[in-house]
């Protein structure tokens, strides 16, 4: 039997690479690419290649179920949440057409979900009682410009008035003292009341500290003649007697420039078992591109983004408690990017690996560091290679999370900027004095570098461009697994999908990989033609899935506390190695804080296999895992889904 396999497949090889010469002895270029991809899908599919390389497979959704995925999240139902909102659509956004959808990926069953906001840039992380948190999203999309036609931009309303805060409805007038020119503001504002500051030295309070409100104004007519272009004060209309007084507006220039886009404050949990949205308290600030990230003790800070004027949340950051459902601020203040890559540390600070997705001045908030919420001390780290290329990096905390190391991937300029970086860094927080230090470089520069920690120790690291946005036909299709215990990485099947901004991928419960999105500014190398939003998902098999059998694991409980130990059955108990804890990924922009594999001591008996979690509520956060076991060569079982309370 095994010599006929072996002279099947000399014959196979045989005629694939016969057909192969004959088209290239046709001198017809047509029909000898035709002949090269021939081989190549022959060539990729062979038994062989898939155990050394693994495999590549194309999910394309029923056309009624296709949408502009942006974010996407594990459930521990098994299924998958994919959310596009308005999808970077401004049509579907001026339609109120916000979409969502959950897949089974096992299954192949998907289902539409009733979506209430438009959760498009989001911010997301996965709770202790298996809900998902989402929150912030889209009031209003950007106008480049040209296409703005009534002047506006950023009003500051000061409130003197000591005694009390006023509220500004929308549609309030403020007419500037100097250049007389009047302005109309969209949204309600409330403007705290000013501050009595106290003279210890004379014993009594000296001065008002204002309270501040900021507000989006625009002109009441369209046309270049109502820009200003210094700084004005600005009466407000209507008010009378002490409060016109003590209030009054300051804006610099307001001009017919490009406007960002703005957020919302709305914040909901998604029931994976109810499958639907529940809405929560709203954040105290609108935010568009925040980072959500889990704290010691289970609730959940609430970082950056763009307000409901479009600009970025001035470092007023707050804590969703999930008990109470609502949201407070932070004691002081602290500005980042948006979309900055925050991770708990085991020692309850907050780890900064200067990874962002784009928004925001580029000297403000952009250095790595150490974060002490609680004091608001911030300890920057020294060594990272191509400070100025972090925009668009990834960062990943590398397998086990045990060993507190992280690897940041790539990343670009600020902006809108062609520059790339091929380096990786890595940082072992656990060190006496923690720098960074280049780890292996990839073959090109990377923006949006999607990666993904596997159940044996590797990551997966795929796609991205070279330039912005992938200009340029500047998709990266490679992929490449790292090793954290050689420091290197060995090159993999190549991705068929090119991957770049609005992308992200996640690890299922089966060991594969599922990768999300795309959003190319243009489809091809001269940058003429406009992109498509990439709406096909596309699964990676690793190699280790192409082996002979896997290890397997049932039974067991499905809670397990910290410090306790659980019991599970196996057929190859006597050789299982290892056993992960791994936390369902909650991805966007390439930015994914929730991912973490932890090391779980372990010891077999017969066909049992007990595993002890660790006591750490730093590493390991309360909520649904993935609980993996690889034998001897790596090959994982399939995940038993565990809940740590």
């Amino acid at each position: 039997m095994k010599d006929q396999a072996g002279r099947r497949r000399a014959r196979r090889l045989a005629i694939g690479t016969a057909v192969v010469i004959a088209l290239a002895g046709m001198n017809g270029p047509w029909l000898y690419r035709f002949g090269t991809e021939r081989y190549h899908q022959y060539k990729i599919n062979k038994p062989e290649y898939k155990a050394e390389n693994g495999h590549w497979d194309i999910v394309e959704f029923p056309e009624e179920y296709r949408q502009d995925t942006i974010h996407a999240a594990l459930l521990h139902t098994g299924k998958v949440l994919l959310v596009a909102g308005s999808g970077n659509n401004q049509d579907n956004f001026d339609r109120k057409k916000f979409d969502t959808r959950i897949w089974d990926p096992v299954k192949g069953t998907i289902k539409k979900i009733p979506t209430p906001a438009d959760l498009f840039c989001t911010g997301h992380t996965q709770l202790a009682n298996g809900n998902l948190l989402i929150a912030g999203g889209t009031k209003r999309y950007e106008k480049l410009k040209g296409d703005v036609t009534k002047a506006g931009g950023l009003m500051i309303v000061h409130n003197e008035n000591p005694d009390k805060p006023i509220t500004l409805p929308a549609g309030t007038k403020f007419s500037g003292k100097t250049n007389g020119k009047t302005f109309v503001s969209k949204d309600p504002v409330l403007v705290p009341r000013a501050k009595k500051v106290f003279d210890p030295d004379t014993g009594v309070f000296q001065r008002n500290d204002p309270g501040l409100g900021r507000i989006y104004v625009e002109a009441q007519a369209s046309g270049s003649t109502y820009e200003t272009g210094t700084q004005d004060n600005y009466r407000i209309q209507g008010l009378t007697g002490v409060d016109a007084r003590n209030t009054y507006g300051i804006a610099q220039k307001l001009a017919l420039d490009k406007k960002d886009f703005q957020g919302i404050r709305d914040a909901y949990e998604f029931d994976p078992v109810a499958e639907r949205y529940i809405k929560v308290d709203p954040m105290n600030e609108a935010r568009w591109y925040p980072t959500l990230t889990t704290l010691s003790d289970g609730k959940v800070l609430s970082v950056s983004g763009l307000d409901d004027i479009g600009q970025l949340v001035p470092g007023k950051n707050e804590i969703f408690d999930p008990s109470t459902k609502k949201w407070s601020y932070t004691s002081k203040l602290r500005q980042f990017p948006t979309y900055p890559a925050l991770f708990l540390m085991q020692n309850g600070k907050v780890f900064y690996s200067g990874s962002n997705a784009g928004y925001g001045p580029d000297d403000v908030g952009r250095k790595p560091g150490v974060w002490d919420v609680g004091t608001n001390k911030f300890t920057k780290l020294p060594g990272l290679s191509d400070p100025g290329l972090l925009e668009t990096s990834g960062t990943v905390l590398l397998p086990p999370a045990q060993n507190e190391r992280f690897m940041v991937i790539g990343g670009g300029g600020v902006g809108e900027s062609k520059l790339s970086s091929r380096k990786t860094r890595l940082i072992d927080l656990k060190a006496k004095n923690p720098r960074f230090v280049d780890g292996p470089e990839l073959e090109k520069g990377t923006r949006y570098p999607q990666s993904s920690i596997l159940p044996d120790d590797t990551v997966l690291v795929s796609g991205g461009s070279e330039d912005y946005r992938g200009r340029g036909d500047s998709n990266i299709h490679q992929a490449r697994l790292y090793h954290p215990d050689s420091n290197s990485f060995t090159q993999v099947a190549d991705p068929l999908v090119g991957r770049n901004y609005h992308s992200g991928s996640l690890l299922l419960p089966d060991g594969r990989v599922m990768f999300f999105g795309s959003d190319s500014l243009y489809a091809d190398a001269a940058n003429t033609k406009p992109g498509k939003f990439e709406q096909r998902i596309e699964m990676y098999t690793p190699p280790y899935l192409y082996r002979d059998s896997r290890p397997t694991l049932g039974g067991g409980p499905r809670t397990i506390a910290r410090g306790a130990s659980g019991t599970f059955t196996s057929r190859h108990a006597s050789d299982i190695r290892k056993a992960r804890l791994i936390r369902p990924s909650a991805s966007t922009h390439v930015t994914d804080v929730d991912q973490r594999s932890i090391a779980l001591d372990f010891k077999t008996s017969g066909n049992k296999v007990t595993v002890t979690v660790p006591k750490s509520r730093n590493l390991v956060q309360s909520g649904w895992y993935m609980l993996f076991v690889d034998d001897g060569r790596g090959t994982p079982s399939k995940a038993q889904w565990v809940k740590v309370p």
